[in-house]
């Protein structure tokens, strides 16, 4: 019914403010300005709308008090109509690029105050808006200002006719560390020992099966390696579990509490939430979806270098193009083009602790030092919104 834009809660008396996250990263990134601006102004009432049951549940558990998830309405203009007459939003803030017509229109025709934050423009998404360009500076005016991630954003919002389009870094660089069970962590330490182990984090089809190949290449230098597989769709485990057991390893699913002993090859990691657990167990993590079957593009590097791991990841990196670049630039990433040069960095990596230390300070600084993008955010936010403590 929240699709349909029939809320299932009640509005809360106070100002509220509309935060639109679309998927898990997004989400992800947007607690830690959902916590400042409750902080900012105490009497504020947050709704986050998200489009994935995923990241509907990581809300679930993390918003803080104050703070209420939805589901984000489909784009049909009755809907969009229901939605803002129930929750009758006082600021809306839309993240990255995800722009639903309707809705936009809705909230102009209504004069809402709107910002679209950590806001990036493709090219292809440039040139696409630029063959509608009256359309695209129409919607585009709804919101009084757009942070742009980077000062090519900056350009192309400019050319589409928004004149207001501060940069501002990504958001993503201050999210909160993942949380992750202090308790758990030692559990798992124990089970693993001394046992070098490494992290495929947020895989998607293709990956558990390069994961088992890169595995059953190191064993034979590492024969007591850990591989922990992070599947990002934890309702794909069966067909994971099967395709392990083809490869003839040893495997231990932890949504079933299967122990990891000294015969785990593969652990699969089939639980929501607690990838943060993972990448504070494993000193080295390759970041998902850069080398899948299902097109690429690439996960959120940043979480994993906050954990202190050596980021690696594979060669289609298309939707965090810009993080990467950034990180590339600090030596505090590696991108390995095929399965070999992969395989060979793990293999370096796990043989050579000094570089392997090298590595994780070169990740963890970078991290550090761009920490304080939420600060910038902020001040934009508070401005436009005239928000005052």
């Amino acid at each position: 019914m929240e699709r349909q834009g029939q809320p299932s809660i009640e509005r809360p008396d106070g100002s509220l403010l509309w935060l639109h996250a679309a998927s898990v990263g997004e989400a992800q990134s947007a607690l830690i300005l959902i916590d400042r601006l409750l902080a900012a102004k105490s009497d504020l009432h947050i709704l986050i709308t998200t489009g994935t049951l995923t990241s509907a549940e990581l809300m679930e558990r993390r918003l803080p008090e104050q703070a209420v998830h939805q589901f984000y309405p489909l784009d049909h203009p009755k809907w969009c109509r229901s939605f803002l007459n129930h929750w009758k939003p006082n600021y809306v803030i839309w993240m990255e690029s995800e722009l639903w017509p309707n809705m936009i229109l809705a909230v102009r025709k209504r004069k809402i105050p709107a910002i679209l934050l950590n806001a990036r423009l493709s090219m292809q998404s440039f040139n696409r808006w630029s063959s509608f360009k009256g359309v695209a500076e129409k919607l585009l005016s709804t919101f009084k200002t757009i942070l742009a991630q980077t000062e090519t954003d900056h350009q192309r919002f400019d050319k589409l006719g928004h004149k207001n389009v501060p940069v501002t870094d990504n958001i993503k660089y201050s999210a909160a560390p993942l949380p992750f069970d202090e308790k758990e962590l030692s559990v798992l330490k124990e089970a693993i020992g001394e046992r070098p182990c490494w992290v495929y984090a947020s895989t998607h089809d293709g990956e558990e099966k390069l994961a088992c190949d890169i595995h059953k290449s190191l064993k034979e230098r590492f024969p007591n390696l850990l591989t922990i597989i992070v599947p990002r769709h934890p309702e794909r485990r069966d067909e994971i579990a099967k395709l392990v057991s083809e490869q003839n390893l040893n495997l231990a699913l932890r949504s079933k509490g299967t122990p990891v002993d000294d015969s785990t090859d593969i652990y699969i990691a089939d639980t929501l939430g607690e990838l943060g657990l993972f990448y504070n167990l494993c000193p080295i993590a390759v970041i998902g979806r850069s080398f899948s079957n299902d097109g690429g593009g690439g996960h959120n590097p940043i979480e994993a270098a906050q954990a202190d791991c050596a980021v690696l990841s594979g060669p289609h990196i298309e939707y965090q193009s810009d993080l990467f670049d950034t990180m590339l630039a600090e030596n505090a990433v590696y991108i390995a083009q095929n399965e070999t040069a992969l395989t060979a960095m793990i293999d370096d990596l796990l043989s050579n602790p000094a570089a392997l230390k090298a590595m994780q300070d070169q990740a963890q600084a970078f991290a550090k030092n761009k920490a304080d993008v939420i600060d910038t955010v902020m001040e934009h936010v508070t401005k436009t919104f005239k928000i005052k403590s």
